[in-house]
C-alpha cells in the first residue's frame, strides 16, 4: 500500500510516498500577470543523473531546487536528519534508483564506504587490486577528499598503508576534542 507524506518545507505542496514516487498537490498558485493558476495534483516525472540517482524539482514562492528522491524518502519515513556526510542514505540491494523506504536505511559515511558485503578485489577497506599494473591499490576518503596511499605487490601491504594514515586521522582528531 502507497504512503504519502508532506515533504518537510513543502507542507501543502508537494508529498512523497513510500514506494518513492513524488507528487505536486491541488493548490492556487500566482502565474504571470498576478493571475491565479489553479494546479492539479500530479505525479512528478523524476530525473535521472547519469549512472546516479533520481530527483525531482521542487518549487517555493518562485524558487525551483533539485531534492535527491531518496533523500526525500528518508527523510519523510526514517526520521533522517541531513547533516553532510556524517550520516547518509545507503540503498541497501545497491540499486540507486529503487526508492523504496524498505531499500532504504540510515548509516555512518565510514559504513557506506566500508561496504565489506559488496563483491570487492580485496578483503581490506580502502584497497583494490588493479589488473593492468598487477598491483594493489591503497587509498583513504577523509572530509570529503581522497588520499592516493600507494601500489603495493600484496594486499596486506596495501592494508597497513590504510590502517597507519586512519590512525594519524583518528589521533589528529582527537587531539582537538
Amino acid at each position: 500500500m502507497e504512503v504519502w507524506k508532506d515533504i518537510k518545507d513543502y507542507e501543502g505542496l508537494y508529498q512523497v510516498s513510500n514506494l518513492g514516487r513524488v507528487k505536486s498537490l491541488k493548490r492556487k498558485r500566482k502565474g504571470r500577470n498576478n493571475s491565479i493558476c489553479n494546479v492539479k495534483e500530479r505525479i512528478i516525472k523524476q530525473g535521472k543523473q547519469p549512472n546516479r540517482y533520481y530527483y525531482v524539482i521542487l518549487s517555493k514562492k518562485g524558487k525551483r531546487k533539485t531534492h535527491l528522491t531518496h533523500k526525500l524518502v528518508a527523510i519523510a519515513f526514517l526520521n533522517h536528519i541531513p547533516n553532510g556526510q556524517i550520516i547518509v542514505v545507503n540503498h541497501i540491494d545497491f540499486d540507486k534508483l529503487n526508492n523504496n523506504v524498505e531499500n532504504l536505511e540510515i548509516i555512518t559515511q565510514r559504513q557506506n564506504a566500508n561496504k565489506k558485503h559488496i563483491k570487492s578485489t580485496s578483503k581490506y577497506v580502502g584497497v583494490c587490486w588493479v589488473s593492468t599494473e598487477k598491483k594493489y591499490h591503497s587509498r583513504i576518503v577523509h572530509n570529503g577528499k581522497r588520499k592516493y596511499l600507494g601500489r603495493f605487490d600484496n594486499e596486506y601491504d596495501a592494508h597497513i598503508a590504510y590502517q597507519k594514515e586512519l590512525k594519524k586521522i583518528t589521533e589528529t582528531i582527537a587531539s582537538f576534542i
